[in-house]
């Protein structure tokens, strides 16, 4: 038996993860993927991208010591390989590229920019196949923090994907106009109407906690009813309500919210009764590149 280690770092616009997988190969059996260590830094770089154009001074730092950090975390857990991705946060930064050769210099990481595609081709490298019946059609939802993916799967293959900005940082500063909204409407309808069976897929830290608040156990889908009751019940609470009742991480009682409006209005549009939340996503997608590269 070998166990190998692989390491995913994803700058994202509400937060900063990493995420380092054994790797577990034994002859004759199939490869095991386990979770070996996961780490969420809270640095909201959306709030000063989408807002002001640039990253400050105080995040740049939050950034640069992270990256440290995870450098020593992958050191000590003697990871063979590494990938670091950032998406729409540090790509709309006017000092983005001048924050990405720093962190390089300083922390001995290197980061990649990646655009919505690039980051739903990723994702489609994880597990997600195997949860995709050829009977049915799937919308994959991945809601971030700028901008949100959608993946459509038909007969078991990707039909048409495409990314919104329509994250949930900008929604919770006023930046999402009608407009944008009406595109994603009329996006969905237009891909999904001639299909009769189609489910939800969702990925993201606000579905998985709406999955784990929900009492469900791993496999058992969301419905559309319990969602949208789960959203006025939310909505009915105060900021610090969310924290101190619901025990939500202060980064999370805001988000959660818009986050649970997309998936609710893109349920809505494209008529799925179901919503399954398989807890994958870009970490999950990089780490399995990164093994299927490398063997």
């Amino acid at each position: 038996m070998k166990v190998r280690k692989f390491a995913a770092i994803d700058i994202g616009s509400n937060a900063i993860r990493l995420l380092v997988n054994n790797v577990i190969e034994e002859k004759g059996k199939k490869t095991v993927f386990t979770k070996s260590e996961l780490v969420r830094v809270p640095v909201r770089l959306g709030e000063d991208s989408f807002t002001v154009g640039e990253i400050s001074e105080d995040n740049e730092e939050r950034i640069i010591k992270s990256m440290k950090a995870f450098r020593l975390l992958m050191d000590v857990n003697r990871v063979e390989k590494y990938m670091a991705c950032a998406t729409s946060a540090m790509r709309e930064a006017n000092n983005g590229m001048e924050i990405i050769e720093k962190v390089q210099r300083e922390a001995g990481i290197k980061i990649d920019l990646i655009d919505g595609k690039r980051e739903a081709e990723i994702i489609a490298s994880t597990d997600l196949k195997q949860l995709i019946q050829k009977d049915q059609a799937y919308l994959y939802i991945d809601v971030g923090g700028g901008s949100t993916e959608f993946t459509l799967f038909n007969e078991g293959v990707i039909k048409v994907s495409k990314s919104f900005k329509l994250g949930t940082v900008r929604l919770l500063n006023n930046m999402v106009g009608d407009a944008t909204w009406k595109k994603l409407e009329d996006w969905i309808k237009q891909h999904t109407a001639d299909l009769e069976r189609i489910s939800i897929i969702g990925s993201g830290g606000n579905i998985n906690k709406l999955h784990k608040m929900s009492g469900r156990k791993e496999g058992q889908h969301l419905s559309y009813v319990w969602l949208n009751a789960q959203y006025n019940f939310l909505n009915s609470l105060t900021y610090e309500d969310r924290i101190s009742e619901l025990g939500l991480n202060t980064d999370r009682a805001d988000v959660i919210i818009p986050a649970t409006r997309i998936f609710l209005m893109a349920t809505k549009w494209s008529g799925a009764k179901k919503i399954f939340v398989p807890k994958i996503g870009l970490s999950d997608g990089i780490i399995k590149s990164l093994y299927f590269s490398a063997s």
